[in-house]
């Protein structure tokens, strides 16, 4: 199965040690990761950090973990979607669209997102962490 994480899971496994980060690091295949994920983390890599209350080397080794358990998309797989992610998330939050493209590029795959909006989209499988959850333990 594949799963598309969204920029708010991965900086919730970068912040906390939660379920969410147990997850990510025990999944036993790879996620997706648009490429357009570097530009928003590079953004907050700041206060991700701090937020993190981890030394420098040790979130950058989380981080690389993280990153070593992706497969990162590159922006030439998600453009061909994009115009209809836009369209679908319109009236739900424009920040999700490479998510929704990159979800959109891989049929069969899920997008692992806490944002309740993105479940009325019925072109892809929208699943929270708690669903997430439950698809790990079956």
């Amino acid at each position: 199965m594949r799963i598309v994480i969204d920029s708010n899971v991965l900086f919730s496994a970068l912040i906390r040690d939660s379920t969410t980060r147990k997850i990510i690091l025990d999944y036993d295949s790879f996620f997706l990761f648009p490429e357009f994920i570097f530009d928003e983390m590079n953004k907050h890599k700041a206060v991700l950090f701090e937020k993190s209350g981890m030394s420098k080397d040790e979130f950058n080794e989380l981080l690389q973990i993280i990153l070593d358990k992706a497969e990162i998309v590159p922006n030439s797989i998600t453009k061909p979607y994009m115009r209809e992610a836009k369209e679908l998330v319109k009236n739900i939050d424009a920040d999700d669209e490479v998510f929704v493209a990159c979800a959109l590029a891989y049929p069969n795959s899920i997008l692992w997102s806490n944002d309740h909006g993105l479940k009325a989209i019925r072109k892809i499988t929208v699943k929270n962490t708690k669903e997430v959850i439950q698809l790990s333990q079956g």
